[in-house]
């Protein structure tokens, strides 16, 4: 845990011609600071860490990926400079063939938790809010089953060998490919310093074992659980496409790039009219459905609907949907949804409630529609959260970033809770985080905040072993351009390990 050591950006490497190649390293550990945002700072006066009410281990956007997939549209990264695509993007990372090794990485490091770093608890459970896989395949989600629940776990797909865009003849120089490439010309190398590293893909493709989280685990439901790339309706022409044999390597002619948004919300499929080479088909990789979903995240819970309460002995826990049905990366939740959770708050007014959701609040403003009832804004929304006042926290993902927000409820009371906002396993700093819950006094409660790195050493080595992989996968998720080092994911000191005092209006 980050309170001991955190991983930084370390010695350069490799020089590039647009930015150098970075270790990472590792530096001295980051003490929890206090925030008293929601409260006065004289309660400090009387803070004292009492009974624990809940220990969560919150892992969010996962994004196992079928790297082989004929239905990625990895060609349309080239138009980052195009705002017109910029809802699309990424839509491929270069260290995505790693992810799986990274997520097992990431289950050992929790659960070699015996103890929660302020408290002293064990970790009662781990919520993985919402985009568990990339592209909404069945086989995607079965591979994170496996590394949450424990078992082989098999990311590989297709043929006998790597079929795509990291592979030496993709004839696209986009992309970087660790066995070289074939025409002698390795661009993202030359411009960026990457490795060149022969048999990382197949090393990271083959079967190994994980050992499942040692705690239960509930999860959300993401946008990238439901459409193609977190953005497009999966279609029957891209549900074909999904286990088909055809690969595009090309935007499409003629494709309307002020339309293009909104045309792969719609139908995906067309950006699958260009160019296109041959792979191996797959069944497995057809579209997965909410009852699939729900199967395979449900655990022994009786309600199966896509939201849902767990109760623990002292906090109740909501976890919600927002996903937009109709497509798009941002998300939405209706009035029926929005009544229920009236309800479920209603009816715990002496136990503090923790929410979830995939979405932040910031993030709910999809107004996309499919038929069904109307959809609620986050004001609107807010205004039913603090009405009970047993809201403390809201946990959160989607943005792929470390953000802390106090939500002050504006009656004047004195109220609010905290959202927090946890970063992507996939992406720099591939983190976790685990949230303490505890009585902090009279009237007072408190929540630490405590970021977890997984178990993966600084130095990936020669990238062999599972652990060094999963260290390769950290290392490329620090140096992709835009998305790494520098891009501020990581948060400021206030976003990551902290403690936050809430007074306790129930």
């Amino acid at each position: 845990m980050t309170h001991r050591r955190r991983l930084v950006a370390g010695d350069v490497l490799r020089p590039g011609s647009r930015a150098p190649y970075r270790a990472v390293a590792a530096a001295t550990g980051e003490p929890h600071r206090f925030r008293y945002d929601l409260t006065d700072p004289s309660v400090a006066e009387r803070f004292q860490v009492g009974q624990v009410l809940v220990c969560i281990a919150h892992l969010t956007d996962l994004h196992v990926t079928d790297v082989q997939s004929p239905a990625r549209f990895e060609f349309i990264n080239r138009e980052f400079a195009d705002s017109r695509f910029r809802e699309l993007l990424p839509m491929h990372r270069p260290q995505e063939a790693l992810n799986e090794h990274a997520i097992a990485a990431m289950v050992r490091a929790l659960n070699a938790i015996s103890a929660s770093p302020v408290a002293g608890a064990p970790v009662d459970l781990a919520i993985m809010s919402g985009d568990a896989v990339d592209n909404a395949q069945w086989n995607e989600l079965a591979t994170a089953a496996a590394l949450l629940d424990g078992g082989h776990v098999c990311a590989d797909s297709g043929g006998e060998r790597y079929e795509g865009v990291q592979s030496p003849g993709w004839p696209d120089d986009f992309f970087w490919k660790p066995d070289g490439a074939v025409n002698g010309a390795d661009l993202v190398r030359e411009a960026y310093g990457f490795p060149h590293l022969p048999g990382v893909l197949e090393r990271a493709l083959r079967p190994f074992d994980s050992p499942g989280l040692r705690m239960p685990w509930l999860a959300c439901h993401g946008n990238h659980d439901e459409v193609s790339q977190g953005v497009g309706i999966v279609t029957p022409a891209l549900a074909a496409a999904m286990v088909g044999f055809h690969k595009p390597f090309r935007l499409p002619d003629g494709l309307d790039r002020d339309d293009a948004i909104e045309t792969f919300v719609r139908r995906p499929e067309a950006f699958m009219a260009g160019p296109d080479l041959p792979v191996t088909p797959d069944p497995h990789r057809r579209p997965l459905t909410r009852d699939e979903f729900v199967d395979v995240t449900a655990g022994d819970r009786e309600d199966r609907n896509m939201y849902y309460v767990h109760d623990t002995p002292a906090v109740r826990l909501v976890f919600l949907d927002t996903v937009c049905a109709a497509g798009g990366a941002d998300g939405c939740i209706d009035e029926d949804q929005v009544r229920w959770l009236e309800r479920r708050l209603q009816e715990v007014t002496d136990k503090p409630v923790v929410i979830t959701s995939h979405h932040t609040l910031d993030t709910l403003g999809n107004r996309r529609r499919a038929s069904g009832p109307r959809y609620i804004d986050a004001d609107e929304l807010l205004e039913v959260v603090h009405g009970v006042g047993n809201v403390v926290l809201w946990l959160n993902g989607h943005i792929h970033a470390n953000v802390i927000r106090p939500r002050l409820d504006p009656r004047e009371n004195g109220g609010g809770f905290w959202e927090v906002t946890t970063c992507s396993l996939v992406d720099w700093p591939c983190q976790a985080r685990v949230v303490e819950l505890f009585e902090a006094g009279d009237d007072l409660l408190a929540i630490a905040c405590t970021m977890v790195d997984h178990d993966g050493p600084p130095d990936p080595g020669g990238a062999i072993e599972p652990a060094e992989l999963a260290s390769l996968h950290r290392e490329l998720a620090g140096n992709v351009p835009i998305a790494g080092f520098d891009s501020g994911r990581e948060g400021s000191p206030l976003d990551r390990n902290v403690i936050l005092p809430i007074r306790r209006v129930c």
